[in-house]
Parts: structure tokens; C-alpha cells; sequence
């Protein structure tokens, strides 16, 4: 293999290194060190060329801008990674009030004994609906009928037979029927307070009781603790 096709490799494995992931202080000592190795190659290509069949200059502009272009790239990535972790960091301070607030959202509830305020939207050609609940293995533990309105439920978590449930994570759906025929099935909104806000996977999240994990996208409305 001549040093020209050497050297060419060589850029062209750079290349693809900064298509995948790196951390932003691996990735400008990685480019770094490659940088120094390249002009080394660039180099000893010069050096030992064939006097009689000197290497066209063209071929060093392009291996240059080759480089010029990778360097760039690094860069740029290290820059927007730097960009997500400081919003991630300002969205995490500002959202840290929120925590003991109550937030709203289709997310399951954690019930502890007090009971849990829902916030249905039944459709207006509803002429029957009930309230599903379901436990945090998505079995039904309760069916009721309850008013074709918007305003809030307060499910006291009591059972057919007037027994508390468990204390533990449950959702709750809302079937609509008319003329005894479904027309929609919807997850019900509910009240629960924020105990931690987090990063996940460079996002922030907000998580509830239970350890019930929701979006700030998907908070529909927020209230002092009860």
C-alpha cells in the first residue's frame, strides 16, 4: 500500500469514529491525538515521496480538508451536547418548585388511603358512563357508573362491598356509551403530588407517588398540595 492510500484510510476511519457516540472530553482528546498522527503521516509522505513522481499538492488540500471537516464535526457535537446538558440543568432548577405541588395528568395514581381526585371528559353524545379502574398489573378491580360531567370524581378507593383497596399504583379509564353501544374509552386524568424531579435519559422528568414516572409535557394542570 503506498503512503497516499495510507493516509487516506486513515481519514476516512476518522470519519467514521465521529459518527458514533462520545462522550465530549473522549471525543477532543481522541481528535487531538489523531490530529498530531495525521501530520506525522503527512509528514513522512513528503519526506520519503519519489522525487521523480512528487505526490500532487491537490492530494494534500484534500486529505487536509478532509481532517478540517471531521474537526468540525467533533466540535459542533461537543458544543450541542454542552447546549442539552445546560437546558436540561435550567428546566430541572426551574421545575424543583414544583416538588409537594399536585400535578395533573393520564398517568396512574398512587392510593394511600386518601382518596384520589379524577378529572373526566366524557363525550357530549354520551348517554351512560363508567369509571374503570384498574390495578398496576392492568386488571379491572372496579366498574361504576358515574355522572355524565366534567366535573371531578373523588374516588374514595372503597370497594363494592365498602372494603378498602390496597394501598398501591392505579389507573383509570373512562368507557362512554350511547344507546348501549361504546363510543370511546379515554384515560382519566388524575391529582398526584410531585416528590422528585429527575433526568432521564437527557430529558427531565417529574416523578409522582408511587414512583410514577409523567412528562412536564403531559401536566395538564398543577395545584397546592391538598
Amino acid at each position: 500500500m503506498t503512503p497516499i492510500s495510507q493516509t487516506s484510510t486513515f481519514a476516512n476511519s476518522i470519519a467514521m469514529q465521529t459518527g458514533q457516540q462520545q462522550a465530549p472530553a473522549e471525543a477532543g482528546s481522541v481528535l487531538s491525538s489523531d490530529f498530531e498522527t495525521f501530520l506525522q503521516m503527512l509528514t513522512a509522505q513528503a519526506k520519503y515521496q519519489d522525487p521523480l513522481e512528487p505526490i500532487d499538492s491537490s492530494e494534500y488540500a484534500a486529505q487536509l480538508a478532509q481532517f478540517s471537516m471531521v474537526e468540525q464535526q467533533v466540535k459542533a457535537n461537543e458544543l450541542l451536547s454542552a447546549l442539552g446538558t445546560q437546558i436540561g440543568a435550567g428546566n430541572m432548577a426551574e421545575m424543583g418548585g414544583w416538588i409537594g405541588m399536585e400535578v395533573r395528568s393520564a398517568a396512574p395514581a398512587q392510593f394511600s388511603g386518601s382518596p384520589i381526585t379524577l378529572a373526566p371528559n366524557p363525550p357530549a353524545a354520551a348517554d351512560e358512563v363508567f369509571l374503570v379502574v384498574k390495578d398496576s398489573n392492568g386488571a379491572e378491580v372496579q366498574r361504576m357508573t358515574v355522572p355524565n360531567s366534567a366535573d371531578p370524581i373523588e374516588w374514595a378507593g372503597v370497594g363494592d362491598n365498602q372494603t378498602p383497596f390496597d394501598d398501591g399504583v392505579y389507573s383509570f379509564e373512562l368507557e362512554a356509551y350511547a344507546n348501549d353501544s361504546l363510543i370511546g374509552s379515554t384515560a382519566v386524568e388524575s391529582y398526584a403530588r410531585i416528590t422528585e424531579v429527575r433526568s432521564e435519559g437527557g430529558a427531565t422528568m417529574l416523578v409522582l407517588q408511587g414512583g410514577v414516572l409523567v412528562f412536564p409535557g403531559e401536566v395538564t394542570a398543577i395545584r397546592e398540595d391538598a
